[in-house]
């Protein structure tokens, strides 16, 4: 006989007579209760306190929407509550999709959306969903542990997230700025209106936007909505993004591969033909003048957006401009803003990616302003400096042992030494070396296996999480000890891609040093857990390692 704390998962045909053999007075069905909804490929995943009633409206859809679907499987627990299962149901959706073995109906979440406490939440965030994630891989509904989900792209990006007060206030703001200017927009308008998302890296903007553009796409199909039968593209200009996003395309099935597009693909696809809304993930990746080598003929990917769509949504952040030819800053983007006849902006501060004090934000922040401030108080957040290369790198692949998605990332300094057709990152103190700059395949760069044995980019990691990162800082970083501050010797910065487009640059050395600048704040804020640090140049290095010493003799 089960425990009254024992999860059950009860498998059922997805037919009328299967609930009429259910007892009507079973005590489960007078409380809140899970249900998945699965056939050999597609699931439903939803939570109800009237079992019966919400399974024959499922089964008067069964010959559209829940057309592969042949069995149910009811959870029960004695302890559910309404927000306990509004909280599972989201937890279940998110793992499934990144589970992958099944393509989800689900649309879109209202209610739940809103990350809220309730009484007991730990138990069963922390104990009760792990019994039933292994009883549902008991019954192979699904085939990954949780953990491994828990370091997929896809999982961090998925679009049913529950989102916090800030997010769910902003896509609220985002979803009624759409409604209303899509039902005023007339053709003749030059431009369409913008909307503008800023925030630093790892405030949860990338999170918050797949959310926008899954609910903007459902609605697509609900005929009394604002937005049905609107045509919208989610636009994003990094190759390593764009393969995140399909995957979730392929795993959510009112969603569709084609609706995520580079911006020059989409530009020469649509030329003056109008469509209702474009979203642009990482906008500061966005050109700014004419680029031949990518197709790109007119003079601002924006510009041209803005004439294409009735509503551009834009995530923003200036100090991820990493090319001469996307040369953004608040001017420019102003620019836009009165071009546009309506035009807001929201403001994303809360930091989600790192767990880490504010002083350690704020000594990464220093960088940015060429300081190396007094190492953080922090003991929560795993700060750490190495002597060498390979230290640091024995170090990442035990973390990647213990908690997965751990990696080598680097500067762009490494294209002087060449074996074959592989680039290597070089230990200046020794003859350690990793390949460098990896790329290629559907796999997104950190999620192969391969890739711990490799030192990546800023473009295989830029948007991205990782829960350990070490960063090399190479020979383009260097220290200057009379002056107490980081130089940036431009030279050494080898993406020669970044530096073209220099026509009507004033200051083209400070340009180049801030896209160098850019990239290490980049590189820096990818841990989630902990950041670790090698720099190439020898003073500053030991200047590194000086200030952790120092923090470690207080």
């Amino acid at each position: 006989m089960k425990s009254l704390n024992t999860i059950e998962v009860i498998p059922l045909a997805f037919e009328q007579h299967s609930l009429n053999t259910i007892n009507r007075t079973a005590d489960y069905l007078n409380y809140p209760v899970i249900y998945i909804l699965n056939g050999q490929k597609e699931a439903y995943i939803g939570e109800t306190v009237h079992f019966q009633k919400r399974m024959k409206q499922h089964l008067k859809l069964k010959q559209a929407e829940r057309k592969n679907v042949d069995q149910i499987n009811l959870v029960k627990h004695e302890t559910f509550n309404r927000s306990a299962t509004f909280h599972l149901e989201t937890k279940l959706i998110n793992y499934f999709l990144g589970d992958e073995k099944y393509t989800l109906q689900n649309k879109s979440k209202t209610a739940s959306d809103f990350t809220h406490n309730y009484y007991n939440k730990s138990f069963y965030d922390n104990e009760l969903f792990p019994e039933l994630w292994g009883e549902l891989h008991k019954n192979g509904l699904v085939e990954n542990d949780l953990h491994a989900i828990e370091n997929k792209d896809i999982f961090k990006l998925s679009p049913f997230k529950e989102l916090s007060v800030e997010q769910i206030d902003l896509k609220e703001r985002v979803l009624e700025f759409c409604e209303a200017r899509i039902t005023e927009s007339k053709p003749d308008d030059t431009y369409g209106d913008l909307y503008v998302i800023e925030g630093e890296a790892g405030v949860g903007k990338s999170v918050v936007l797949s959310s926008i553009f899954n609910t903007i796409q459902a609605r697509t199909n609900e005929a009394g909505s604002k937005l049905y039968q609107t045509e919208n593209y989610l636009v994003v200009n990094h190759e390593e993004m764009l393969k995140t996003y399909k995957g979730i395309a392929k795993q959510v099935k009112h969603l569709k591969a084609v609706n995520f597009v580079k911006p020059t693909p989409l530009l020469n696809k649509l030329q003056d033909k109008k469509v209702d809304i474009i979203l642009v993930d990482e906008a500061h990746l966005l050109l700014t003048k004419s680029d031949a080598y990518n197709n790109f003929r007119a003079d601002n990917h924006l510009e041209e957006l803005m004439k294409v769509a009735k509503v551009v949504i834009v995530i923003f952040d200036q100090h991820q401009v990493l090319k001469l030819k996307s040369k953004w800053n608040q001017g420019l983007l102003e620019s836009f803003k009165q071009k546009a006849k309506h035009a807001e902006t929201y403001q994303l501060t809360n930091q989600f990616r790192m767990q880490a004090g504010e002083d350690v934000i704020e000594w990464i922040n220093a960088f940015k302003d060429k300081r190396i401030k007094a190492f953080p108080q922090s003991t929560s957040y795993e700060l750490r400096i190495f002597e060498t290369l390979e230290e640091m790198h024995q170090v990442i692949m035990r973390r990647d042992k213990e908690h997965g998605l751990s990696r080598v990332v680097s500067t762009f300094d490494y294209l002087h030494k060449k074996d074959g057709d592989t680039y290597y990152v070089y230990e200046s103190n020794g003859e350690y070396k990793l390949p460098w700059n990896t790329t290629g395949g559907k796999t997104t760069w950190a999620e192969k296996s391969e890739t711990l044995a490799e030192a990546g980019s800023i473009y295989t990691i830029q948007g991205f999480d990782l829960n350990y990162v070490g960063v090399v800082l190479g020979p383009s970083v260097t220290y200057d000890h009379t002056e107490d501050c980081l130089v940036i010797d431009t030279n050494f910065y080898k993406d020669t891609g970044a530096y073209a487009g220099i026509d009507g640059i004033d200051n083209v050395e400070l340009a180049k040093e801030q896209i160098v600048l850019n990239s290490i704040n980049i590189l820096m804020k990818r841990g989630v857990q902990g950041l670790y640090l090698y720099a190439s140049d020898e003073a500053l290095r030991q200047k590194l390692l000086h200030i952790q010493r120092e923090k470690v003799q207080t």
